[in-house]
């Protein structure tokens, strides 16, 4: 996770850049001849030969020890107001016979050049993509925003000085981002490749973290014949419910000036928490993380501040209140229904850079609540509107943003069995102490995906011992 959240970071703070210094070859090759490869709703706008060992993002520090590759850019529009840019990069030498896709992170709209360089740097014909929302000014962070209001750390996070809409009024730019984009790019990738090497990939597999997570089990899902082999971490499936839960920790921590959290109170709880938990979860007791945090119980108020301490070497009653929020996850207050897991405990952390609390709590609105702009549009930062950043209703607006987007963003079937049937095998990770997307939403699916295998087994195979159903899921996922 801390791998892909960083290039998320890193690429937020500005350093987006669509290009790499390249140089023309002076005469055509395989590669530049792809320049005029003519494919459905494709424009190829170049395709160059890299043989320097180096690809130079502008703003960034140089990816190094790359192998000779064939580095295709293109653009694809599916729809009229679609302008999805991909990128195929092909090893021109030592190629594995094997296609690769990758994904991003947040709202993308950039490509994840660090991906493509992982896939040829192994031997794979990589591709990624910005999932189209480059076309809209979005960056991983923003997608939608009522801007930066001056705020440093929202600046450095990407947030732009001026209010944006991000796709509010793009309907086909939804779709590009929640399914259609990734799709696309895996087919006219595996057309690139298979131009440039004359023959198709032997096998094809998708990997990616987060949104890349979301991109994955969209795959399986949805075209379950475009990957033999899918890696999905910590994915971003639920997606319009995990943009609640930053929208709600950010209200909750500025719900009063009492209720934020102190520089290092994050730290300081971190300790308390695994000096009560660890060792008694599985784990060992000189561990400085837990193993199995559903094993751990902590209460904040443990922390509470009492005689003459005060913050931050101990917790105020708001802040208390603020951390039980953020372990009990987003509540329907109406029902008591879990709209979305809470946090883990033991993932608790002062790195803004980790995209959790301590991020949400210093910006002026929540990072990544550009989703909601695409439903309500500029309303949603105007204090006095109906549905807003400041007072989103946890009963009746969730009902409102599912109906719009929940079919398209969302990647909630647990229905693999085509994947399953043509040879498909998926595999998901997800670390414990993961502050933005918590842990337990992919434990969720993954038992879904159980439950959908207990269905019609018969009952003599009870007999066999164990679970058939998580036997059957545990051969394909």
């Amino acid at each position: 996770m801390k791998r892909h959240r960083s290039y998320l970071v890193g690429a937020a703070m500005g350093l987006f850049a669509w290009a790499a210094i390249a140089s023309t070859p002076a005469m055509a090759s395989p590669c530049t001849n792809l320049q005029s490869l003519q494919l459905l709703h494709t424009t190829i706008t170049s395709a160059t030969d890299n043989t320097t060992g180096t690809f130079v993002v502008p703003g960034s520090p140089p990816i190094t020890g790359l192998p000779a590759f064939c580095r295709v850019t293109a653009t694809l529009t599916p729809s009229s107001d679609s302008t999805i840019k991909i990128e195929v990069w092909l090893p021109e030498r030592a190629w594995n016979g094997r296609f690769l896709g990758t994904g991003g992170g947040g709202f993308q709209g950039v490509i994840t050049y660090s991906e493509l360089a992982n896939g040829i740097k192994a031997g794979f014909a990589a591709t990624n993509s910005d999932l189209g929302t480059g076309s809209s000014g979005c960056n991983p962070l923003y997608c939608g925003s009522d801007g930066n209001m001056g705020n440093p750390l929202a600046i450095a996070f990407g947030d732009p000085s001026s209010p944006s809409t991000g796709l509010f009024g793009h309907p086909e730019r939804i779709m590009d981002f929640g399914f259609r984009a990734i799709h696309l790019m895996t087919l006219r990738g595996k057309e690139i490749a298979n131009a440039f090497y004359g023959q198709n990939a032997q096998k094809a597999y998708f990997a990616g973290c987060s949104t890349g997570g979301q991109n994955a089990l969209m795959e399986a899902q949805r075209f379950p014949n475009d990957y033999d082999g899918i890696l999905a971490g910590a994915p971003a499936f639920n997606r319009t419910h995990l943009h609640m839960a930053g929208l709600s920790v950010w209200q909750d921590t500025h719900a009063s000036p009492g209720r934020l959290i102190q520089p290092g109170q994050m730290t300081l709880i971190n300790k308390a928490v695994i000096a009560q938990c660890v060792g008694r979860d599985g784990g060992a007791g000189t561990d400085q993380f837990l193993t199995d945090p559903r094993d751990c119980h902590f209460d904040p108020k443990a922390l509470l501040c009492t005689g003459g301490t005060l913050p931050p070497a101990c917790l105020t009653a708001d802040q208390v209140t603020t951390i039980q929020k953020y372990y009990s996850g987003v509540i329907d207050p109406v029902n008591g229904q879990v709209i979305n897991p809470g946090a883990e405990r033991g993932n608790e952390t002062d790195d803004v850079s980790a995209l959790g609390l301590a991020l949400q709590e210093r910006l002026p609105e929540a990072a990544f609540d550009g989703l909601f702009y695409w439903v309500f549009g500029p309303s949603f930062g105007y204090p006095a509107s109906a549905a807003n950043l400041a007072n989103f209703d946890f009963h009746h607006v969730v009902d409102t943003v599912d109906d719009q987007l929940a079919a398209v963003l969302n990647a909630n079937s647990s229905d693999l069995s085509e994947f399953r049937e043509h040879g498909g095998k998926l595999l998901m990770y997800h670390g414990w102490a993961d502050p933005l997307i918590p842990s337990q939403s992919s434990i969720n699916y993954f038992n879904a995906l159980v439950g959908i295998n207990s269905n019609g087994i018969q009952q003599a195979s009870l007999a066999v011992g164990g679970n058939p159903a998580l036997r059957r899921t545990q051969s394909y996922a």
